[in-house]
């Protein structure tokens, strides 16, 4: 399923950084040998082939990592009546801002794999595995430690009307294609986008208030 698939972002992380220094370390020493002596090494252009196919290969098993680790919740759970807690809002709120990145930078590709659903469950308002799920709740916690609480609030508010105009506008282009309206599913597609940029944009702001990367 797809949530088997999904890796924790420290794998990732531990993957990256295992493979860097052994690339890195191949890529410079081709670097450093500027007149190579190709008598000496017949099947030099072989061994070049092979290094760019493995390069390419980790680069696009990486990518693929990370989306699984943005769509990968590790986070304490919501529970009824319970406080998430400040420091535990902080990460959440940090972890969010990188799934929305996420979505952004790869959304026309989200949507090609899986329609307005897809795009949903990276927002966070499909399923729980999105660091944006509860994202309102975490934003509220976190009210009280903002350095200017209505440019914070404010902030707040506009992000929440955006998540919602987001998330209405990808599940409308489910149905678009079957009903009498003119409206074609891309419009919605395209209103969806526009209003998760704004998402990105409150979360910068509310992200200065709290002093957060």
């Amino acid at each position: 399923s797809e949530t088997n698939a999904f890796l924790p972002l420290n794998s990732v992380n531990a993957r990256a950084e295992a493979l860097t220094p052994r690339f890195g370390a191949s890529l410079s020493s081709l670097a450093d040998n500027e007149e190579p002596d190709l008598s000496r090494n017949p099947n030099r252009r072989q061994s070049l082939q092979k290094l760019s196919f493995q390069v390419i290969a980790t680069l696009l098993a990486t990518k693929a990592g990370v989306a699984s680790a943005v769509m990968e919740n590790n986070q304490k759970v919501f529970k009824a009546g319970e406080s998430l807690g400040v420091e535990a809002s902080k990460v959440r709120f940090v972890e969010a801002q990188k799934a929305l990145d996420y979505l952004l930078d790869n959304y026309d590709d989200i949507v090609a794999k899986g329609g307005g659903d897809n795009v949903r469950r990276y927002l966070g308002t499909v399923g729980t595995n999105s660091a944006l799920y509860g994202i309102s709740k975490v934003l509220k916690e976190l009210q009280e430690e903002a350095s200017d609480i209505v440019a914070y609030t404010e902030a707040m508010n506009d992000f929440d009307y955006s998540l919602g105009a987001t998330d209405t506008a990808v599940y409308s282009a489910n149905f678009v294609e079957f009903s009498s309206a003119k409206t074609k599913p891309e419009a919605f597609f395209k209103d969806g986008l526009r209003e998760a940029k704004k998402m990105q944009v409150y979360f910068k702001e509310m992200a200065a208030e709290l002093n957060l990367p």
